[in-house]
């Protein structure tokens, strides 16, 4: 007897070429039933054109993508009728209320006239915008905006959520709304997820594995907590300052016997053995050679200085993520 599939999403071996440009260079993924997985990797690295062929947008050069086991290639409108998509602009009717904008879509998404008052019913609902079903979508906050972007994607019961970086241009109240959004998709309906991010705190906060893809391939699988332990770091040494001080501060670092990493508005290294000591030190100099630094901390390994020592680069990704979703067939995904 054949076991049920454990894996919502199967990518084997996939390759996609530009002309002499590989894009995507043999990337294997299997991603569970109900996780949140994070997507993560430098601008260029291959996530767009990854996550594009994921959803039927582009064909694979060679490989294979299943979706609930569903062959992308074979079945695309199919596979696609699994999958709903949230991208990285968010795109609402301002003239129109949220209950029509969900309206628009679930008439798109082909939802049965009897069933479309119910579905709008529940996506206002879990979005929390169950009391502005009527005001216009026009007058939203952004994380509103982005709330009913979310409800929209939802509209026709699909069992995979695609979001590429779901709260970029968020302030900090908005951002945790959405990760208390995203937690109640993925428990209370058993929807998993992929993201992408340019917040690795936000990887860190919701997601239980991340995948990171550089120059095409993948560098790292894992949960936050196994990729912290990869990169063999027990504690991270930062200052932060203004960027003319940084050369003087990267000095500071070597002579303390540190291998120092700038960035754009700070110094980082490993502390190695008896870092404490290296601290008081770093400060000492600091404070003699009376350089104005805004911030002195040492702090575990976090996702961000995992992404650093394995790709050599920060996240810079803020634009040109996912494609729309034109082009995707619109069907129930139950």
């Amino acid at each position: 007897m054949r076991l049920p599939n454990e894996n919502a999403i199967e990518i084997d071996n996939l390759v996609k070429k530009f002309g002499s440009l590989t894009a995507v260079n043999d990337v294997s993924l299997k991603i569970k039933k109900g996780e949140i997985f994070g997507l993560l990797g430098p601008n260029g690295a291959g996530k767009s054109t990854t996550i594009n062929m994921l959803l039927g947008l582009l064909a694979p050069t060679s490989g294979a993508i299943r979706v609930n086991g569903i062959n992308m290639l074979k079945e695309p409108e199919k596979a696609k009728g699994q999958i709903g998509i949230v991208t990285q602009e968010t795109v609402v009717e301002p003239e129109l209320t949220a209950e029509d904008n969900l309206m628009i879509f679930g008439r798109l998404y082909q939802i049965p006239k009897d069933e479309l008052q119910k579905d709008i019913d529940f996506a206002l609902k879990l979005s929390d915008l169950e009391g502005f079903r009527k005001a216009y979508a026009g007058t939203f906050s952004g994380g509103m905006k982005r709330r009913l972007e979310t409800a929209k994607a939802l509209m026709h019961a699909p069992q995979i959520l695609l979001l590429d970086e779901p709260t970029t241009g968020l302030d900090i109240q908005n951002r945790s709304k959405i990760w208390d959004l995203l937690r109640k998709i993925n428990k209370e309906e058993n929807v998993t997820i992929l993201m992408t991010t340019q917040y690795l705190e936000e990887a860190d906060q919701l997601c239980s594995r991340i995948a990171i893809i550089d120059h095409g391939k993948l560098i790292a699988l894992g949960t936050p907590s196994e990729l912290r332990q990869r990169i063999g770091m027990s504690t991270i040494l930062e200052v932060t300052a203004d960027n003319d001080a940084l050369p003087k501060i990267e000095r500071i670092f070597r002579k303390v016997g540190l291998e120092p990493k700038v960035l754009t508005n700070k110094v980082l290294a490993p502390g190695g053995s008896k870092p404490v000591e290296k601290v008081e030190k770093l400060l000492k100099l600091l404070s003699a050679s009376k350089i104005d630094v805004h911030n002195v901390s040492m702090h575990e390994p976090t996702i961000d200085d995992v992404f650093l020592k394995l790709t050599g680069s920060e996240v810079r990704d803020t634009a040109g993520s996912f494609t729309g979703g034109r082009g995707m067939m619109m069907g129930r995904g139950r």
